[in-house]
């Protein structure tokens, strides 16, 4: 018995090499703009923030805790906590900045 033509395999094609990429560049993009570019932003705005601490900023450390800006060195804060109490934090564990006389509410 002879095999008809109609059932014979065809050859192989092999795949474009830009469709089987395609998928992976895309969730990159969109890993990108939902991601990565979103958290390079707010890194920036904190840093900004933080270079931007003035004596007499109140403001929240990453741990919590408030107080007033009284001495600012290149890499330390000196913040007073209420009492005439003083500590000292490093730049980067400042959180945010509040608005003036938010510690006279508390």
């Amino acid at each position: 018995m002879i095999i008809s033509p109609a059932y014979a395999a065809p050859a192989a094609e092999q795949p474009d090499p830009i469709m089987s990429f395609l998928p992976l560049i895309v969730i990159f993009v969109i890993f990108y703009f939902l991601i990565i570019r979103p958290q390079m932003k707010r890194a920036k705005d904190q840093k900004k923030m933080q270079e931007a601490l003035q004596k007499g900023d109140e403001v929240i450390t990453s741990g919590g805790q408030l107080g007033r800006v009284v001495k600012i060195s290149d890499q330390y804060v000196t913040l007073d906590i209420g009492g005439g109490t003083e500590t000292i934090f490093q730049r980067g564990t400042i959180q945010t900045v509040l608005p003036k006389g938010t510690m006279k509410d508390l």
